[in-house]
């Protein structure tokens, strides 16, 4: 065999402004490699699942110090694979530690666990009560996709991430091929906080390979319990389709599509057509129009002040520029969804955005059509990701129905709307909450808070789990399992269980929410 057969394929990432090919190559990891990590992932699930909850929140703030610790080297490598600018890393850098330290707190707190007890009654007829005693645990390797639109906050120390070493489970995290630099040093700093935490090394694994192959590998590989995704309908539907076909399916909490609808109430915008149009423009612009929540579906009911509405966004998306786009993927498919869309009959372009002078540029467009077109054409439900939107016309508030409808499973629907205008349309507002796993009004979508109340999740093809949310903190209980114990002896249960609760967290006792004031060193 020759020398050019046997020789390694090496990756390595390109600046999306210049084109140019970055220094550093990455050796792609190899089937083998992901076997030895699968075994290290489930020998370490052994220890790490029995740590206590201050030994994780320990960890996951030594993520986020070793982490901060990378410094300017970090934001400036990441702006380079990226081309995003450096103050939106930095903003970036400080999430992704905010987070970690939000779990780490959640752990501390200790309710996330949700444990409840239910006390036997020998003496209850005809059947005595059995003493039944529920907490969730941890479910065992995970294996996290990382986002190409998000290096840090949706990367390799994540969400998923957090929220998977938080509940107990080792993590095996496929790095993005756009930004390898960034994942790789990200990716060693979990493994030097995991050393120091005195963890196994197995708590934390990092793999990138050459196309699909390793991926697939990955969700296939019966050490793998569950699949954390963020990216395309394709490539999420792809991995779900392939976790639901293995011989003892696993859970994939993807991330995928989402056009999320604004909705122009007529008050509303004779109020505010100048102002709403601004609002709309900088959030479909925003990073280029590369976030998961861009409002790429407008929907309004014609009249004069509709018409005013798309006068004033039309002259605002004239006046803002393109920029570079993440990757010469995402570039080939915001251009290639962006003639599709505006080919369709009865569509037309309402405004474009001046031209990116700059490598793979994403150039804003807003189009246009009435309800009848959208309800009739399939193409037009289809999220285009990148700085577009399409403004849809319906003749009254029952068309906006039957075009929210139309437009399925999103992980926004935004109202801009007066008090009376959502008191006196309350179908609306049941349709929304049906369709979406966050509702907002008088805002833009763009912009995730990081809290316990945040849903980042949404009924299909937004998500392929509309119970869960891959932001906030009821994140964690995507890699958990609730388990019960009848009857068990008390040193046998877990401390949360236990009639004396050492751990000072809240529980469940016969229905009743309590909290011991009992603490330990």
């Amino acid at each position: 065999m020759s020398e050019q057969l046997t020789q390694k394929v090496l990756l390595q990432a390109t600046n999306p402004k210049t084109g140019k090919d970055l220094e550093g190559k990455f050796e792609p990891n190899s089937l083998q490699d992901l076997s030895v990590v699968a075994e290290n992932a489930n020998t370490a699930f052994a220890q790490f699942r029995h740590t206590s909850n201050e030994q994780r929140a320990r960890l996951l703030e030594s993520i986020g110090e070793e982490i901060m610790a990378l410094g300017d080297a970090l934001i400036n490598w990441a702006s380079t694979e990226t081309g995003l600018p450096v103050s939106r890393i930095t903003g970036e850098r400080g999430r992704t530690f905010n987070q970690l330290k939000l779990f780490a707190s959640l752990l501390r707190e200790g309710s996330w666990k949700e444990a409840s007890i239910d006390t036997a009654l020998p003496d209850r007829q005809p059947v005595p009560k059995p003493d039944i005693r529920k907490v969730l645990v941890p479910i065992g390797p995970v294996a996290v996709f990382t986002a190409s639109n998000f290096p840090l906050a949706f990367s390799t120390a994540g969400g998923d991430t957090a929220s998977a070493l938080a509940a107990g489970n080792p993590v095996i995290v496929k790095g993005h091929n756009a930004h390898l630099g960034t994942h790789q040093m990200v990716a060693e700093a979990i493994g030097r906080a995991v050393k120091s935490n005195g963890l196994p090394s197995g708590v934390f694994s990092s793999l990138i390979g050459a196309d699909f192959t390793l991926g697939q590998a990955l969700v296939q590989h019966p050490g793998i319990k569950a699949v954390g995704f963020t990216g395309s309908f394709s490539g999420g539907k792809a991995l779900y389709d392939l976790a639901v076909a293995r011989a003892i399916p696993i859970p994939v909490y993807a991330e995928m599509s989402s056009v999320n609808p604004t909705i122009l109430m007529p008050e509303a915008t004779a109020l505010h057509a100048a102002k709403l149009a601004q609002q709309l423009a900088g959030s479909v612009t925003l990073g280029v129009g590369q976030f998961c929540t861009n409002p790429g579906l407008i929907i309004g009911i014609e009249s004069p002040e509709l018409e005013e509405f798309c006068a004033f966004l039309q002259q605002e998306i004239a006046q803002l520029s393109g920029g570079t786009m993440l990757h010469q993927g995402i570039y080939e498919q915001y251009h290639n969804g962006v003639q599709a869309a505006i080919a369709q009959p009865e569509v037309e372009t309402l405004g474009s955005g001046r031209e990116a002078k700059t490598g793979l540029p994403g150039d804003p467009l807003i189009a246009t059509c009435k309800a009848t077109t959208f309800l009739g054409n399939e193409q037009l439900k289809e999220e285009v990701f990148g700085p577009y939107s399409l403004v849809v016309k319906c003749k009254d508030a029952g068309q906006m129905v039957e075009v929210l409808h139309k437009a399925g499973g999103q992980l926004t629907i935004t109202f801009m709307a007066t008090d009376s205008e959502m008191k006196n349309n309350q179908e609306l507002l049941a349709v929304a909450t049906t369709h979406a796993g966050r509702v907002i009004f008088n805002g833009v979508p763009t912009g995730v808070e990081v809290c316990h109340s945040m849903v980042h999740g949404g009924p299909f093809p937004a998500t392929t789990d509309a119970r869960t949310t891959s932001v906030g903190t009821d994140a964690i209980k995507r890699f958990t399992r609730p388990v019960c114990y009848q009857d068990a002896p008390q040193d046998l249960l877990p401390d949360e269980l236990k009639d004396h609760n050492p751990l000072n967290v809240f529980r469940t006792v016969n229905g009743m929410i309590t909290k011991d004031k009992i603490t330990t060193d």
